[in-house]
């Protein structure tokens, strides 16, 4: 499964990482890498338990990306 991992860059350091398509599944880390691995592992667990519960996995809808020009 592959998901879209917003990752955003605290103002005091680290950063914040969250996968929109997992309600909840937010993460964080004091490097981009660790932030990401520490995501990976949360939306692992999220999926997880989605399984065991004998719920449905989110799946992601389409991701589009727009760009601003002049903003």
């Amino acid at each position: 499964m592959r998901y879209t991992v917003i990752l955003q860059r605290e103002e005091d350091g680290g950063y914040v990482a969250k996968v929109p398509a997992l309600p909840g599944c937010v993460s964080q880390g004091d490097t981009r890498a660790e932030a990401l691995a520490n995501i990976r592992e949360a939306a692992e667990l999220y999926v997880e338990d989605c399984v065991a519960a004998g719920e449905p996995v989110p799946v992601e809808s389409e991701a589009v990306e727009i760009e601003l020009v002049g903003a």
